[in-house]
């Protein structure tokens, strides 16, 4: 993969003109110009990716820091623990993350290979959660980060039990290449999401990032069409086999979506 999936320096930053000129959007700005990767920013990048003036990243910078959302070091700027707490309390990420962690941890034992937890936010995949152990594939993926639906196993799955509005504007919009094998084709990926739908379960082979396989399966809500959220392994060629795991897979996520819709109904 060519970035780290926080995206470009166009999106980490960027904001609509109009939401510049209040003092909430340029908050946001500067808190959404940090990447996955980034541990510290000086005020100079900062600047240079939120556009704003000088003045005007040191001013907000510091009511960030007043309010615990920003800590100042001799470094730069870095998020601060209070972003954490007020993001542990997003009531339905939460709530998925507390259910689904022990079929997650199963399917772990299970396969002993990096165990994803994703669900669809626009036309992007976001990481809520990762279990991966000693031998885990180096990957991309970060708990909090993004990915495109349509190079990963998790945004196939999710994307194949989408509103037809979310599934044209996927295949009608510009299907990036990440690597060779990227789906980059509308009609393929169309086919392989109608697949999805048929068998239950969605592959990713090397789409994303070289070297990596990947078998999905979707949560579904009580209508049996609607994903909730999605479940995936992930492991290097050579020696994983996701079509080995597509029974594990898909029972986690059937078993994960039981559990939902009883909390749902109590």
């Amino acid at each position: 993969m060519a970035r780290p999936e926080g995206g470009s320096d166009e999106q980490a930053g960027s904001a609509a003109p109009d939401a510049l000129d209040t003092v909430l959007g340029k908050a946001v700005a500067v808190l959404r110009a940090f990447r996955i990767d980034d541990r510290y920013l000086p005020l100079a990048e900062l600047v240079r990716r939120t556009g704003l003036p000088k003045g005007t990243i040191h001013r907000v910078a510091g009511d960030l820091v007043a309010h615990r959302l920003l800590d100042k070091t001799p470094y730069g700027y870095r998020l601060a623990g209070g972003l954490f707490e007020l993001g542990m309390r997003a009531a339905t990420e939460r709530t998925l993350i507390e259910v689904a962690m022990p079929y997650l941890q199963d399917l772990y034992e299970r396969t002993h290979e990096t165990v994803h937890l994703g669900v669809r936010e626009g036309t992007e995949v976001v990481y809520v959660a990762k279990i991966g152990g000693h031998r885990q594939a180096r990957s991309p993926s970060r708990t909090g980060g993004r990915m495109p639906m349509h190079c990963t196993a998790i945004g196939k799955a999710l994307l194949a039990h989408a509103d037809p509005e979310v599934r044209a504007a996927v295949l009608n919009g510009p299907l990036e290449r990440h690597t060779p094998r990227t789906l980059v084709a509308p009609g393929l990926l169309a086919r392989q999401l109608d697949q999805v739908l048929e068998g239950g379960v969605a592959y990713e082979r090397e789409e994303s990032t070289a070297g990596l396989l990947c078998v999905a399966a979707p949560v579904l809500d009580t209508d049996g069409t609607t994903a909730l959220a999605a479940i995936s392994v992930t492991g290097r060629v050579g020696r994983f086999r996701p079509e080995s795991h597509e029974n594990a897979v898909r029972a986690s996520a059937a078993a994960l979506g039981r559990m939902l819709t009883r909390r749902h109904r109590t």
